[in-house]
């Protein structure tokens, strides 16, 4: 399945690929041009062979009580950025508050906090 055309490279389509990170099943959104590898099943590294290093992780915002799913990914690639709910689990009550997520070529994407 591809969500888009990767904003990284000129001929690139995002695709789902299913990965299994410390015994969870993930999803990661992966250009066509960009190839995995891992040793120990965690760290993903792209490969020599790669021509592009797009990537965001499902579990990206995982911390902040968020998953990414499809819609929101092929949003986030045609507008370039994303409204999204937030948690905040502070001094053991929670708070959700929203924030505008955009891309960001090292970790995927990034919170705008103000």
């Amino acid at each position: 399945m591809t969500l888009g055309k990767c904003p990284y490279c000129d001929d690139g389509e995002i695709e789902v690929r299913d990965k299994e990170v410390s015994g969870k099943k993930v999803k990661l959104y992966a250009c066509t041009n960009a190839q995995w590898t891992t040793e120990d099943g965690e760290m993903f590294e792209v490969t020599q062979e790669s021509t592009c290093s797009f990537r965001i992780w499902q579990n990206s915002l995982a911390k902040y009580g968020k998953w990414l799913n499809y819609k929101e990914v092929r949003e986030l690639l045609s507008e370039g950025e994303l409204e999204v709910e937030l948690l905040s689990k502070k001094y053991g009550k929670k708070f959700y508050y929203t924030k505008t997520v955009v891309l960001n070529e090292e970790y995927g994407v990034s919170v705008l906090w103000d």
